[in-house]
């Protein structure tokens, strides 16, 4: 982080952090020490022509210099945007520090073969992950401790919380300082919930589970940065109910903490190992998450040999992968093409077109800048 304000104020006086992208704009925090002359913590940036003829994309989380403020108006023009220390695809996020795995232990129950699902994942991504259980006033002091002692096995030192009871808030606030942080997690577990308790102010949507199916909905549309109260930013992101299988099988080791701890002593015999029945094998043996690996490594194979086979062919077909760990691939449907807007939809869209007016006016005179 110094590096990259030490690069900004070298050539520019005015920069701050994107919090939001919609469209063709930018909502952008600016710096404590930017050079301003108003009081005004937020511009309204569109992306100068220049950026766009090289192909320079502006993702939340990315750091940029700002030019022509119009503090009357709120708004201004990004006129470069810095080295990333690291990058996101999915979600689309820029220098990010922390991964946020949110888990409900109850409503809906925790599976842990959907829990490794995410855990990989999160753990593919290179970055710092901290592993919260949510939900902890629905279960006993002994399960829950039961719990964390299975985790600690895992190689995780996972944080309880209970958003209704406020248990757990103070310490998770203090993981979370002075880092931009990413809330991942599967629907229904109280992501949202988690964030209106640790910024008060973001007045999320919080969405209802399932009686029937014990599943919640996605309430989280866009890529967003809140600003914590001690401070840092926060990132909602819109959940996942797959993670995808698109790592390296080669890699696939590397993810769980088990096996890492069994590779940091030993060396298995062959480099290119998949730690399956190869002979002199150090990961392989009795530790409780190694048929997960399996079943994963299976996947991740599969879906590479699709993918070297016929490389278009993801984009007509998905992996559906079923709870008992069999996986098959669907036809997918064309985005929106046999969908019906529904009549709720339609006057959400007018709400916000009537809302968000002046953003309108802004995008005609994009060019300008």
């Amino acid at each position: 982080m110094i590096s990259l304000v030490t690069e900004i104020t070298e050539q520019w006086q005015l920069w701050g952090t994107v919090v939001a992208v919609q469209a063709n704009f930018y909502k952008v925090k600016l710096a404590p020490n930017s050079d301003r002359l108003s009081n005004i913590n937020y511009l309204l940036c569109t992306r100068r022509t220049r950026l766009k003829k090289i192909g320079q994309k502006v993702m939340v989380g990315d750091y940029v210099a700002i030019e022509e403020p119009d503090w009357q108006d709120g708004r201004a023009a990004i006129a470069d945007v810095l080295s990333r220390k690291t990058e996101l695809q999915r979600p689309p996020i820029a220098n990010a520090d922390l991964m946020l795995l949110v888990f409900a232990l109850e409503e809906p129950k925790l599976d842990p073969w959907q829990l490794s699902r995410f855990l990989v994942q999160t753990e593919s991504t290179g970055l710092e992950l901290c592993l919260c259980l949510n939900k902890c006033d629905l279960i006993c002091k002994s399960v829950q401790e039961q719990w964390q002692a299975r985790l600690a096995s895992w190689g995780y030192d996972a944080v309880l919380i209970s958003g209704i009871q406020d248990y757990g808030i103070d310490n998770l606030l203090c993981r979370l300082k002075d880092k931009i942080t990413v809330v991942v997690g599967p629907s229904g577990v109280g992501k949202s919930s988690l964030i209106n308790k640790l910024i008060p102010d973001a007045n999320l949507r919080v969405g209802q589970i399932s009686g029937k199916l014990q599943r919640g909905r996605h309430t989280t549309r866009h890529v967003e940065l809140f600003e914590l109260p001690g401070g840092g930013l926060l990132a909602d992101t819109p959940g996942f109910n797959q993670p995808t299988m698109d790592y390296n099988p080669q890699d696939l080791a590397l993810y769980f903490p088990e096996a890492r701890s069994r590779l940091a002593h030993s060396n298995c015999q062959f480099s290119d190992c998949l730690h399956r029945d190869e002979p002199n094998c150090v990961v392989r043996g009795d530790w409780e998450r190694y048929q997960y690996y399996l079943d994963f490594l299976d996947k991740a194979i599969a879906y590479h040999k699709i993918q070297q086979e016929n490389p278009d062919q993801e984009s007509s077909v998905k992996l559906k992968v079923k709870r008992s760990g069999k996986f098959q691939y669907e036809p997918r449907l064309a985005t929106k093409k046999y969908r019906r807007r529904s009549r709720k939809e339609k006057q959400q869209n007018l709400q916000e077109l009537y809302s968000n007016r002046s953003i309108n006016e802004l995008y005609d005179e994009e060019e300008n800048y």
